[in-house]
């Protein structure tokens, strides 16, 4: 498999945080993708698509080419044909990847949030797609199911309540429309409340996101206890040399390559550990794990929002 070169990131400061702006490294990877068939001409993820709907939208902010706002709304459209159901999106288009999940829907949203601010109607789609599917994931007083058949009409087999889904519905919500889903919010936020004080993530790409998501509202209660926690758990979980994040506390020498980019985002958002997020770049930039990984477009889609988290920041 070919490998795009390596190019020298340039750390740029902004007020609220330290931000990589890599924008040679971005586009060398894309062509590569496209060139590999990787993606966007792969196999549909929803996950991936959606943090790749939020780089083209930070590479339009970027470079102000079209092409990026127009890439972006392709990129919608063909999830919608693909993985679109009559409520909600399936997880994927593989045959192993049926089902919904809440936070995937979630992460998807935010996509439709930041091409919203770009073009309106996106920002509506996404109020839509909440919501079709709050009613069938949400338990009031109990919590959000983590997984459902593809068409919502029940839990999946053998998957309970997520850790984090409530604090991810909330950050989506709360951005596509206060207004809107006022009473959805609401119910969120119970949930978030009852839950926060004593939710200990263990796992790589959990730390990760939950610290990117305590950016968004950094002065209420829950964002400062799960960024002080998250914080603390990611220090266990530093390895160097040569420079990762461990999988998690019972997994001390497994590296993964787009948790470890999950983890940078977040760190980003949170505008620490500058040295941490260059060091693992660095690292995951020649670290092959001779697994499945290796190829899949979340590991290549998932470096670029490290090197460039543009949009994705508050």
């Amino acid at each position: 498999m070919n490998i795009t070169p390596n190019t020298s990131p340039t750390p740029i400061r902004s007020a609220n945080s330290i931000v990589r702006r890599d924008t040679d490294y971005v586009l060398g990877k894309l062509a590569w993708m496209q060139a590999e068939g990787i993606w966007p001409n792969g196999l549909r993820y929803l996950w991936t698509d959606a943090f790749g709907v939020v780089l083209y939208v930070s590479l339009y902010r970027e470079l102000g080419e079209q092409r990026w706002l127009d890439s972006a709304e392709a990129l919608v459209a063909e999830v919608d044909r693909v993985l679109g159901r009559e409520r909600g999106l399936r997880i994927g288009e593989a045959p192993d990847r049926d089902g919904q999940y809440f936070h995937y829907l979630a992460m998807w949203m935010f996509s439709l949030v930041r091409l919203g601010e770009e073009v309106p109607r996106y920002r509506t789609s996404g109020i839509q797609i909440a919501r079709e599917v709050h009613p069938a994931f949400v338990l009031p007083s109990r919590g959000v199911v983590w997984k459902m058949e593809e068409d919502l009409s029940a839990p999946y087999p053998s998957y309970g309540l997520g850790a984090m889904d409530a604090f991810d519905g909330y950050i989506s919500y709360c951005l596509l429309g206060e207004e809107e889903l006022t009473a959805k919010i609401a119910g969120m936020k119970t949930l978030m409340d009852s839950q926060y004080s004593r939710l200990d993530i263990d796992q790589d790409l959990g730390l990760g996101m939950m610290l990117w998501l305590a950016h968004f509202f950094p002065q209420e209660a829950w964002a400062k206890a799960q960024r002080e926690r998250s914080l603390a758990a990611m220090d266990r979980l530093w390895t160097d040399p040569p420079g990762f994040f461990a999988r998690a506390s019972y997994a001390p020498d497994t590296r993964i390559a787009f948790a470890n980019y999950g983890i940078s985002l977040g760190l980003q958002a949170a505008g620490i550990w500058q040295e941490r997020v260059l060091r693992l770049n660095d690292y995951f930039d020649s670290y092959f794990s001779d697994d499945e990984y290796d190829p899949e477009a979340i590991t290549h889609v998932m470096a670029c929002t490290s090197h460039m988290p543009g949009a994705f920041l508050r």
